[in-house]
């Protein structure tokens, strides 16, 4: 598979799952938190999804389409394994949703940060709430989901927290 059908399949199975999770999130409080804002295109389409919800964004440094940045007070910038510490002594654990699309094209640099990821993750999800990732995160009191149908097994991760 060519690098540029691995980008949209890759894209395809992100928005069938966020699409898949809408039922599921409707009804729970609490924010969605997108973390890795990229060019905004994900934190665009959340909110198309979840209109009038908080949709918090981390990222290194705002590269995004002017329309997709979100509002100051709902971005944590700098590096992921510092600001996620800092929203979760702001926030609590209390995202409905977390859309999680960091990493590299480096296998090894991946599993090496999903490691610290994962747990540090936790620290902002709510019970009953939702992990979309684009990789595997090994939490405790997360439960993998199977694929929406039509995603590849293996492309996106979904986990419940229990």
């Amino acid at each position: 598979m060519s690098r540029l059908d691995s980008f949209i399949a890759r894209m395809q199975a992100q928005r069938d799952c966020l699409n898949f999770l809408k039922a599921a999130i409707d009804p729970l409080p609490g924010p969605i938190l997108e973390v890795g804002l990229g060019n905004g295109r994900t934190y665009d389409h959340l909110r198309d999804l979840f209109p009038g919800r908080d949709i918090y964004v981390f990222e290194r440094k705002v590269a995004a389409h002017p329309d997709c940045i979100p509002p100051d007070d709902r971005l944590f910038l700098g590096e992921a394994r510092d600001a996620i510490p800092r929203a979760a002594k702001q926030l609590g654990a209390v995202a409905a949703l977390i859309h999680t699309d960091l990493g590299t094209g480096d296998h090894a640099a991946n599993t090496a940060m999903g490691k610290w990821l994962g747990p540090a993750l936790d620290t902002l999800a709510a019970t009953g709430g939702w992990i979309l990732a684009n990789q595997p995160l090994d939490v405790a009191r997360w439960q993998r989901q199977p694929e929406p149908p039509g995603v590849p097994q293996d492309r996106y991760f979904l986990y419940k927290v229990l």
